[in-house]
């Protein structure tokens, strides 16, 4: 980029959320900043915010300003759509009054509650939802009956089910009672159902979901129904597990 445009980096940074601009030019005093790869050593750079690949001591700090994304605490009961012909209630009804444009990424059935990312940005859902990029989803389940090591390993291991084989990636017991279990698996599977499918596969249906990662993201102590935006350091990471 010529020198004569494009906006300051520090300028850039700042508004991306690092630090006050006498911060980020400390920043890139330390050689602690790159920009397409390239550690910046002097000040005064400029930048294209829509364009060029900026990180801070590694981490990819996303800087258009157009972007927006959010974590959704999506409630049970709440059809994942953007409205409903039959008047239930659903994911658009909690984005009236947020910014045009926004959609969600990540479908999760009726009765399942948890994290939804809300975006606008369309290469970032697409890559998200894409199987080749492999995002893992982390989900806690209450099933039915108690989950022996054998079924765990078969959940590991594959559940061949109607459309093909499918398997968890870790799973891991969090509480176990006589009559259920409370278990966290992470799938990369983004197949309709699929949790629910699998457990009904090996005998112990699902009483409770709710999916409590995506990628990088925790849902934490978000309340359900309610929506936050990404820090920057999430939203770079965020980024980054897309190849963005």
């Amino acid at each position: 980029m010529s020198a004569q445009t494009g906006e300051r980096l520090q300028k850039v940074l700042a508004r991306a959320g690092v630090g006050s601009r006498r911060a980020c030019e400390l920043l890139i005093d330390q050689g602690r900043v790159s920009v397409n790869g390239q550690i910046v050593d002097t000040q005064g750079m400029r930048v294209d915010p829509e364009t060029d690949i900026i990180n801070v001591d590694g981490e990819r700090i996303p800087t258009r300003a157009d972007i927006s994304v959010f974590i959704f605490n999506k409630p049970r009961g709440v059809v994942t759509t953007m409205s409903d012909e039959q008047g239930r209630p659903c994911v658009g009804d909690f984005l009236r009054e947020a910014s045009p444009g926004l959609f969600y990424v990540g479908r999760l059935d009726a009765d399942t509650e948890g994290l939804l990312l809300i975006t606008n940005d369309g290469l970032l859902g697409h890559r998200l939802g894409h199987p080749s990029f492999g995002i893992a989803k982390t989900y806690l389940a209450t099933v039915a009956g108690r989950l022996e090591a054998a079924t765990i390993r078969t959940l590991l291991g594959g559940v061949d089910l109607d459309d093909g084989l499918a398997q968890c990636d870790a799973v891991r017991v969090r509480e176990a009672l006589a009559a259920r279990t409370l278990v966290e698996l992470t799938i990369h599977e983004g197949r309709n159902r699929i949790v629910r499918r699998m457990f009904e596969a090996v005998g112990h249906p699902v009483e409770q979901l709710a999916r409590i990662a995506f990628g990088p993201l925790r849902l934490g102590n978000l309340r359900s129904g309610a929506m936050r935006e990404l820090t920057t350091k999430e939203l770079g990471n965020l980024y980054q597990a897309v190849g963005l």
